[in-house]
């Protein structure tokens, strides 16, 4: 039995480092643990002192891009796994996400390549935090979901940064317990408004703007992300305020 839908956001004004936190919790993080895979595997090519191979952009663009399972069980060496997302069960809160977007969107030539690809995501796939952008405006975004076997109700979850009110924000939300994707979406698109008024006092849009594409690589908003390396003198982001397992139908099948 579960208690219904639940929902966590997070939200970081890069301009001054105001933070916001809501519904707290741990949820399973579906397709957005990519961000982590490519993220692990550019800390080790840049160890090791070389350039990511072409397979392995190859197989960076499809799942970050595309939102390719297989892609990512390729990363992992799981050449013989069908794309079941048990790594995509991964445990994780929406202040953690929005942390690891700080980090992967800042200046950076390796951070540069994570987000050329979450700025090309397929336009079917752009919901979630990019219905918040002002028009024409640019974004990154990566998001996840999935049906849970067990239960059929559904993890949605959108984490990204995006321009609001002439403002950039790294806006992170997790939900699960949905009767349907478009439900997901749906509370997801509420809940990162709500994040992004009450952290920095936006208005955002009611509606997606698919056309607000960022059309080249590079920082989402030029002035406040040179202004990122100033984050970690930014107010930290609260800690989660559960950090017991997610109910049944957040963990695994």
């Amino acid at each position: 039995m579960t208690d219904g839908p639940r929902v966590s956001a997070a939200a970081l004004d890069l301009a001054d480092g105001e933070t916001y936190a809501s519904g707290g919790g741990v949820f399973v993080t579906a397709s957005v643990v990519k961000v982590d895979i490519l993220t692990a595997l550019l800390l080790t090519a840049r160890d090791a002192g070389r350039e990511l191979t072409a397979a392995e952009r190859a197989h960076a663009e499809a799942m970050i891009v595309r939102s390719d399972n297989d892609a990512a069980n390729a990363r992992l060496g799981l050449t013989r796994t069908v794309a079941d997302a048990r790594w995509g069960l991964t445990r994780t809160t929406a202040a953690d996400r929005v942390r690891l977007l700080r980090q992967v969107l800042a200046p950076g030539d390796a951070r540069a390549y994570v987000r050329e690809l979450m700025e090309r995501v397929v336009p079917e796939q752009a919901w979630g935090v990019p219905a918040l952008a002002d028009p024409g405006t640019r974004w990154a975004v990566k998001n996840g979901w999935l049906p849970r076997d067990a239960t059929g109700l559904w993890v949605v979850n959108s984490t990204g940064c995006v321009t609001v009110g002439g403002r950039v924000y790294m806006v992170a939300v997790l939900s699960d317990g949905n009767a349907s994707m478009a439900e997901g979406v749906a509370r997801v698109e509420e809940a990162a408004r709500d994040a992004v008024r009450r952290c920095g006092g936006a208005a955002a849009p009611t509606r997606a703007a698919p056309a607000a594409r960022m059309p080249a690589a590079g920082a989402v908003a030029a002035a406040p992300l040179k202004g990122a390396g100033n984050c970690a003198t930014s107010h930290a982001l609260p800690a989660p305020a559960n950090a017991a397992p997610p109910p049944p139908h957040g963990g695994a099948d």
